[in-house]
């Protein structure tokens, strides 16, 4: 009985453990930032256009400063 007991304890901290590493990549994998965004996207986050770029207009301060605006 006791034996039981120890493997169920066991194997519940592994599963929590495995739960708990696969919370964590999904944090990791949420927090990635866009390539590019939208031009309400930029000015939303405090941004404005730069057309001055030569290939592709670029987002100037606020939470997307220097990502490209498609």
């Amino acid at each position: 009985m006791r034996i039981r007991r120890i493997l169920a304890a066991v194997f519940a901290a592994a599963a929590l453990a495995g739960l708990g590493l696969t919370g964590t990549a999904t944090a990791t994998a949420g927090s990635v930032t866009p390539a590019s965004v939208t031009p309400g996207e930029c000015t939303d986050g405090g941004g404005t256009i730069d057309r001055s770029t030569p290939v592709l207009p670029t987002c100037r301060g606020g939470t997307h400063d220097g990502q490209t605006v498609d």
